[in-house]
């Protein structure tokens, strides 16, 4: 089974190494393009073998499976591109959330999926998120389940809940690791520890509360009832933290969301117009 990628961007990257790395996907299987083929090339020196195609067609006519890893807005021009070449039994796999998967099956005649990575992936971790057209089949659905499993835990949702999972699944990790490195300047501020000490530190410490929910010997909630004694430091902390984050992450969602259907609406009409 021949794989393919268009676009060689941050994700699409983390999708190839990815696959690469699991030996999901032998580099010989694999073609990929991108718009400034440089981009694609500085792959082709990593990993002997792999193909770099000239233009997005060379991808269709070669693969089984093709990943889609273009910005939004470049979906529609490179659909209307590749439309002829694309063959019944051939699956294109978006890894996008603003456009639906009916969206792209009015656009080609093949099997149509969506498929979110996350950058966790590339520890070959974490969920991905996965929908399907309504001409894909069971066993259509078992491969792509199957390919997305070396590197991630495959979880299939519904449409109407795409975008919420994606901020948790993809979006999650800038957001949380944005957040530990307020965490760890404020100490570094606050107190005389060093930023390399306090990198550390924190580092290990959610390493550790990763493996403790992932061997579900605590979940979220009794993580914090078991930490926070009566009277206790940690209490103390938890008051600042009730006080100051508020509706904090519920602004963050209507901001997503808000960008979400923006780009939506821009993509429906393109796609309206074709």
């Amino acid at each position: 089974m021949n794989i393919g990628v268009i676009g060689t961007g941050s994700m699409g990257t983390i999708l190839i190494e990815s696959l690469l790395d699991s030996l999901a996907v032998n580099p010989s299987q694999m073609f990929i393009t991108n718009r400034t083929i440089k981009k694609a090339q500085v792959l082709s020196n990593k990993y002997d073998g792999l193909h770099v195609m000239d233009n997005p067609t060379s991808v269709i006519n070669n693969c089984d499976i093709v990943f889609i890893c273009v910005k939004p807005l470049q979906f529609h021009s490179l659909l209307l591109e590749i439309r002829e070449q694309c063959d019944n039994n051939q699956m294109i796999v978006s890894i996008t959330s603003p456009i639906a998967v009916e969206e792209l099956e009015e656009m080609v005649d093949c099997k149509v999926a969506r498929a979110i990575p996350s950058i966790l992936n590339r520890a070959h971790a974490g969920p991905s998120l996965l929908s399907f057209g309504d001409r894909c089949n069971d066993s259509d659905k078992e491969r792509l389940q199957s390919l997305m499993s070396h590197i991630s835990a495959p979880l299939e949702i519904n449409e109407n809940i795409t975008r919420v999972s994606s901020d948790i699944v993809s979006c999650g990790p800038a957001f949380f690791s944005y957040i530990m490195q307020q965490f760890v300047d404020a100490a570094v501020r606050q107190t005389e520890i060093t930023k390399e000490e306090a990198t550390t530190l924190a580092t290990d410490m959610m390493i550790g509360m990763g493996k403790l929910l992932e061997k579900e010997i605590y979940t979220l909630p009794s993580l914090q009832q078991r930490v926070c004694v009566p009277g206790g430091i940690t209490g103390e902390g938890i008051k600042v933290l009730e006080d100051e984050i508020g509706e904090m992450f519920d602004h963050l969602f209507q901001k997503t969301h808000a960008k979400y259907y923006e780009d939506k609406e821009k993509i429906s009409e393109q796609f309206k117009n074709q």
